[in-house]
């Protein structure tokens, strides 16, 4: 076989040099163990958890090291593209505080090592798919859809291992008079591997290859003996090949990426080896998992709407809260170093793949509403507000009425009970906190609970009479908190709590029972932080109306 006629003959518009692309992507002028990283989502219009869950990993392994961390996008998969997911991927990994130093923008691409788009990158890896057409280790394939479904069936009855390889591979031996033939003819071809693993069938004939992983350690798995499709019929890469050629002239060093891409690595090793390149380090990190019904199981697209980011930002969770929560897991001592620096930016951590879990990771929302508690009773109100302000603007903009125009009102409702040294931690996610302080605001108040069980209506009324003949907006809490133990006193009921429990038989119920009543018509419901406090941002007026309404 004529191999450099082959190549001719296959990609005749293909004229650069290979050697060419070493000076157009130079090595990297970085410090001595600076790391290079990329993130490589799909725009295929769902960005999710475990993407940003490996974007912390690439961020802090190359900024802590001096190193460059850059977006590519990852778009040979032309049929499942949606139209505005670029858009989606950069605005929502932008949200949650991921900084690139490169690579694909809204505008384009920013960057020396571009265009970080594979879809702008074909003659690239047409050239190298052409130079190794010419060294014998890449050959066409003409099979057809139909083809390939009867070479797995028939394997299937066999008990053979799936897929194209060895005696299976039916274009693999081509002469060049057929291939000749078959493109005279106009049939459409694809460029495979002519992997040089062994062709048997059988795993166990394969030999072992070890890889270093930064995560896992040392890996042992069989060699690959695929001959995998490199080019696909239009002309585009396989996302093994792409990935392959962009990480060498992207010059990476470390390759982060899921535990579903363990049985793809002996292909990527292949092809870096077939091509002389070396092997960057990969780190497979731990799928994210979910407690369900006692088992653990993977997250998943179509059950969990928590693995979208954009379930995050609908909710309103604040990106730090989300960020510190996947440090917790992404690291089994971020909690200890967060505990003995309770106000150290999470930059200050020092990061490593070797404290990241190697099975599955478990992911729990009720840990992230914790964490996300203690977040938010750190951020300044101001913040708070503003916070609450653009989520209202993106996902409830029937809210910005109550927001905009009235922030130092807000700003009130957001700080309440959260200064002293045991703050309140009411607020865990935009959505959960407007419906935690919405009886601030007439139109959405309403009364949501009951009076006390020992309280009668016509007590309720006697109290809310009594109340509001002692009202004075200007009484402190001291003076206004002494009105409600005579209002008590004079009912029946105790103004101590610790009288009531000592003679529960010489009263209706005590002093507490009272101020529930008081909160119930002012708030509308049981729960609620300091009253006196609420009355003070609430004003005089809407206080003493919403009583009257009760009344």
């Amino acid at each position: 076989m004529d191999y450099n006629k082959l190549a001719e003959l296959l990609f005749p518009h293909i004229t650069k040099d290979p050697k060419e692309y070493e000076t157009v992507y130079p090595q990297r002028n970085l410090p001595e163990g600076a790391k290079v990283t990329r993130l490589g989502p799909s725009p295929t219009g769902f960005i999710h958890l475990g993407n940003l869950y490996g974007a912390f990993v690439d961020e802090r392994l190359a900024h802590q090291s001096g190193g460059i961390f850059y977006l590519r996008i990852e778009d040979t998969d032309d049929k499942r593209q949606v139209e505005g997911a670029v858009e989606a991927i950069i605005s929502s990994l932008e949200f949650f505080g991921v900084t690139f130093d490169e690579g694909a923008t809204m505008d384009g691409s920013l960057g020396d090592y571009g265009p970080y788009y594979q879809s702008q990158r074909g003659e690239l890896y047409q050239t190298y798919v052409k130079q190794m057409v010419q060294r014998g280790q890449a050959y066409p394939c003409f099979c057809t859809e139909e083809e390939l479904a009867a070479i797995r069936e028939t394997q299937e009855s066999l008990k053979e291992n799936p897929g194209y390889y060895g005696k299976w591979a039916k274009h693999r031996n081509l002469t060049m008079e057929e291939i000749e033939e078959r493109l005279a003819r106009g049939e459409s071809f694809v460029v495979r591997l002519r992997s040089q693993g062994t062709h048997e069938g059988k795993e166990e004939d394969l030999k072992s290859i070890y890889v270093e992983d930064g995560i896992r350690g040392t890996l042992a798995m069989p060699e690959n003996d695929q001959d995998v499709v490199i080019l696909k019929a239009n002309g585009i890469p396989t996302y093994h090949f792409a990935h392959v050629v962009d990480d060498h002239f992207m010059r990476t060093t470390h390759v982060v990426r899921g535990a579903e891409w363990l049985p793809s690595l002996p292909i990527h090793v292949e092809l870096f080896q077939t091509l002389g390149w070396p092997l960057p380090i990969y780190c497979h990190t731990a799928q994210l998992m979910k407690m369900e019904d006692g088992n653990k199981r993977k997250l998943s697209k179509r059950k969990d709407p928590e693995l979208s980011l954009d379930y995050y930002r609908q909710e309103g969770y604040h990106p730090k809260s989300v960020r510190e929560y996947l440090l917790t897991i992404l690291n089994s001592n971020y909690e200890e170093w967060r505990m003995e620096n309770p106000d150290t930016p999470a930059e200050e951590f020092s990061f490593t793949v070797e404290k990241m879990s190697n099975s599955g990771t478990l992911f729990d929302l009720d840990k992230l509403n914790d964490i996300s508690k203690d977040v938010l009773v750190k951020l300044p109100a101001s913040e708070l507000v503003q916070f609450m302000t653009d989520w209202a603007r993106a996902y409830r903009p029937e809210l910005l009425v109550l927001f905009e125009g009235r922030e130092e009102y807000l700003t009130k409702i957001l700080d309440l009970g959260r200064s002293g040294d045991k703050p309140r931690k009411d607020l865990i996610y935009a959505k959960q906190i407007f419906e935690f302080i919405k009886y601030f605001y007439d139109d959405y108040f309403e009364i949501e609970d009951s009076y006390p069980e020992n309280v009668s209506v016509e007590d309720a009324k006697t109290i809310l009479k009594a109340y509001l003949a002692s009202y004075e907006h200007t009484d402190d809490q001291t003076q206004w908190f002494d009105k409600i133990r005579t209002i008590a006193a004079e009912n029946g009921y105790a103004s101590k709590p610790k009288d009531y429990k000592k003679n529960p038989e010489l009263y209706k119920g005590h002093v507490g029972d009272v101020s529930t009543v008081i909160r119930i018509a002012v708030m509308g419901r049981l729960m609620s932080p300091d009253i006196w406090e609420i009355q003070q941002i609430l004003g005089e007026e809407n206080t003493i109306e919403r009583i009257k309404k009760v009344l």
